[in-house]
């Protein structure tokens, strides 16, 4: 199964004095607007690794809960905070903190189903490989 999902930035003027809007297909984020403010201060608005965050932590948290299943369980709840960290121009670090509530399960089991989680939800994945860029100008 091959699944697309698409999103846009629009970003008008210079890195420090320019702003942005981000959109989403399922329009869950509409002209959200981003910037330097956002970005490296406390701005309004959002910034790229405050969203790979979300991604990061949603997808960890999805896996884990198909891990679970698929161990016999179900999760009463999986609550995951995810910290990026951009140091020096690069994202160094994806630090995710979870909170679990799962009836039954041997901690054994589980360490082995977050670790698996941990190595092998998508995102995971992304944040680990080549990336390439594809681009057209003017």
């Amino acid at each position: 199964m091959q699944i697309k999902r698409k999103s846009t930035a629009l970003w008008s003027g210079t890195g420090k004095e320019g702003k942005g809007s981000l959109n989403t297909q399922s329009t869950v984020l509409n002209d959200t607007q981003y910037g330097f403010n956002s970005r490296f201060a406390d701005g309004i608005g959002t910034n790229p690794e405050e969203l790979i965050a979300a991604a990061h932590a949603g997808c960890f948290s999805m896996k884990l809960a198909f891990n679970i299943q698929a161990a016999g369980f179900a999760a009463d709840e999986l609550r995951t905070e995810c910290e990026i960290v951009l140091e020096d121009g690069s994202i160094t670090q994806s630090n995710l903190s979870l909170s679990a509530k799962v009836s039954g399960i041997d901690p054994a089991k589980f360490d082995e189903l977050v670790r698996d989680a941990e190595a092998n939800c998508p995102v995971s994945k992304l944040l680990n490989t080549k990336i390439t860029v594809h681009y057209t100008l003017n």
